[in-house]
């Protein structure tokens, strides 16, 4: 047959078809060189596009950095749709940001020379090896990352470029000795202050609503009383841990582990070590010299324990004559423990370094490695024999439950028969309440897909944790929508309440302060003296009023402010100048208002080139 085919291929029309294909796939590779790309464009600057695969990767790149920074939380954060969704939305307003600036840098005529990336390769510490330019190091680099060296180095012009332009910018901003001062006197400054509480809790019972008016504030507040997406699902679970306590190991199954495996129940021998430590300090020369003429004294015969107690600056161990503990091997730094590992039952040491000094080690004893005793570890054996039969039995059972789900999706049922197992049920919850294990991110993504809520279809095997897995469908589904009137309307009474309280205790608040007199006989103030702009000992609210109110003149300046259960009359007697202001303080002030104008002129640079620019988004932005 193939000898057939290979005859056929030699004649005249076959070769004439050969020839044919060819060229069709050689005008369709060219045309596909030379025609326009075909990939839509997340958004069109100024007429120059962002193509959505460019927007993928910097989204691509800008979520693996957020999970490095965040780590765990950032799972929990990637489950919700909408948060991933403004990662993306601010990824791709910073690519438009650097599109205006590399069209703005071009209609300046910056330039970046090659001498200039050439100079900034070379002086890149990550191409370094010992402070010089390592050449075969920055090869890897580039393949690490890569990049050939041509768009590498376009990459570092365009990026150059764009930093002339940014730095022309923020680096000409600068802070004043005058705007540093006034914000730490500001910052700094103290106020003397009375204050007086008017609770509304006495004036509760004696509010009225009506039905009406609890209505007419439900109607007028709808989007106060949403009520969260929840749902309840279905579910199967595989746990290896769960299948462990019902598999059965025999004590001859273990005694045939344990002596097939003795090796494993070896105890490690140990070492009673005790040491002469002289810390590093400040001059580590100085310390080596202390550490050497200890050692001295011992080569003269001079008693290690009394030396320890006299010289070791590990005072803990030296009350002990310099005795620390048994230790197994790896317990202790690679360098102390490969100089007691080395020693002889009361052999002592030459000088060592390690973190924490130079040491003079001894060996006060040994306790050889000894064979555990069958009944000292069966329990153990016991436990792992079962854990290992588990494993296996959930790995078998876990394929079988993924192929069983998938060929049968619309129902749990048939591989709940298969495995042996009972489809369990959730209660209803919403994205933000789930029980666990339903709050894994894993479980919260598959719950809410399209796949799961809206086709009603199984999920994928989902992997809650090693050898813990489960699959699950929607039992029942409830869209967000509003709360029944009936249902929040004893919460809008007690709210109202608090409401009409709190009015009775603002007039009674304002007459206060109304009748106010710099002795105000008869009521209880509260004095606090050099109140400052941070304080968390009083009330936030009266704080922030405190700090609003006008410096007294004449007299104290009173004023009222609202508290989360009634008024306070507030009284300002004094304001006092800050304290203390040191030259640390207004450096930072300034490093602080430095990049807060900074970023103000960069957002200002930004918004106005997009003003004055075509800044087009696609439809699926």
């Amino acid at each position: 047959m193939l000898e057939k085919i290979r005859e056929g291929s030699q004649g005249v029309i076959a070769k004439s078809i050969l020839v044919l294909v060819i060229l069709s796939f050689a005008f369709t590779g060219v045309s596909s060189y030379l025609g326009s790309s075909t990939e839509a464009a997340a958004a069109t600057v100024n007429g120059e596009e962002i193509s959505e695969s460019a927007l993928e990767q910097a989204y691509q790149n800008e979520r693996a950095r957020l999970e490095q920074q965040l780590g765990e939380m950032f799972a929990a954060l990637s489950a919700d749709e909408r948060y991933l969704s403004s990662v993306k939305q601010s990824v791709l307003e910073r690519l438009v940001a650097e599109k205006l600036l590399d069209q703005t840098a071009t209609d300046l005529g910056l330039r970046v020379s090659d001498a200039q990336i050439k100079n900034a390769i070379m002086t890149e510490p990550a191409f370094q090896t010992d402070g010089v330019f390592d050449n075969d190091r920055y090869q890897a680099i580039l393949r690490q990352l890569g990049y050939q060296a041509n768009s590498f180095r376009d990459m570092m012009r365009t990026d150059m470029t764009r930093r002339q332009l940014v730095a022309s910018l923020v680096g000409s901003e600068f802070v004043l000795p005058g705007e540093a001062n006034y914000l730490a006197d500001i910052q700094g400054q103290t106020r003397d202050i009375r204050y007086h509480w008017v609770d509304a809790a006495p004036f509760i019972a004696e509010a009225v609503v009506t039905d009406e008016q609890a209505k007419s504030y439900y109607d007028a507040n709808l989007a106060q009383f949403m009520s969260p997406e929840t749902l309840s699902l279905e579910y199967i679970e595989l746990n290896a841990k769960d299948m462990a306590a019902g598999v059965t190991v025999s004590d001859e199954e273990a005694k045939t582990y344990y002596d097939e495996n003795k090796q494993q129940y070896l105890k490690a021998e140990k070492r009673l070590a005790a040491h002469i430590l002289v810390s590093l300090g400040d001059d580590d020369s100085t310390a080596k010299a202390k550490a050497n003429a200890i050692y001295a004294k011992l080569q003269a015969g001079e008693e290690f324990s009394e030396l320890a107690k006299a010289e070791s600056e590990d005072t803990f161990s030296g009350e002990q004559g310099g005795q620390l503990d048994w230790f197994e091997p790896g317990v202790m730094e690679p360098a102390f423990d490969e100089v007691l590992y080395s020693l002889s039952k009361g052999e002592y040491s030459a000088v060592v370094k390690t973190s924490f000094g130079y040491h003079i080690i001894k060996l006060l004893d040994v306790q050889p490695a000894a064979e555990a005793a069958f009944e000292d570890v069966k329990s153990k054996i016991l436990a792992q024999l079962k854990e290992k039969q588990a494993v296996d039995q959930y790995f078998g059972l876990q394929q079988t439950l993924a192929d069983v789900t998938y060929e049968v999706p619309d129902t749990l049922s048939e591989a709940a028969t298969e495995l042996g197992i009972e489809v369990k049920s959730t209660p209803v919850f919403s994205r933000n309440n789930a029980p666990a294990p339903f709050d894994n991110p894993e479980v919260l993504k598959a719950a809410f897909s399209t796949n799961v809520l809206l086709d009603r279809m199984n999920s994928d095997v989902i992997e809650i944790e090693a050898n813990h897995a489960m699959v699950v469908r929607i039992k029942s589904h409830t869209a967000a929508g509003t709360v029944d009137f009936a249902k929040v309307k004893s919460a809008i009474v007690e709210r109202l309440q608090q409401e009409q309280a709190n009015e009775v205790a603002r007039a009674k608040a304002q007459e206060l302060m109304t009748s106010f007199s710099s002795d105000s006989a008869g009521i209880d103030f509260i004095t606090k003296t050099k109140l400052g702009r941070f304080d968390q000992e009083i009330d936030g609210a009266i704080v922030g009023k405190a700090f609003q109110m006008a410096q007294p003149a004449a007299s104290a300046v009173v004023d009222t402010v609202a508290l989360a259960s009634g008024y306070a009359v507030v009284v300002l007697d004094k304001v006092n100048a800050a304290e203390a202001i040191d030259d640390n303080m207004l450096s930072s002030l300034k490093q602080r208002l430095s990049s807060q104008y900074s970023e103000g002129d960069y957002r200002a640079l930004i918004a106005t080139l997009k003003a004055n620019g075509e800044v087009l988004y696609s439809s699926a932005q």
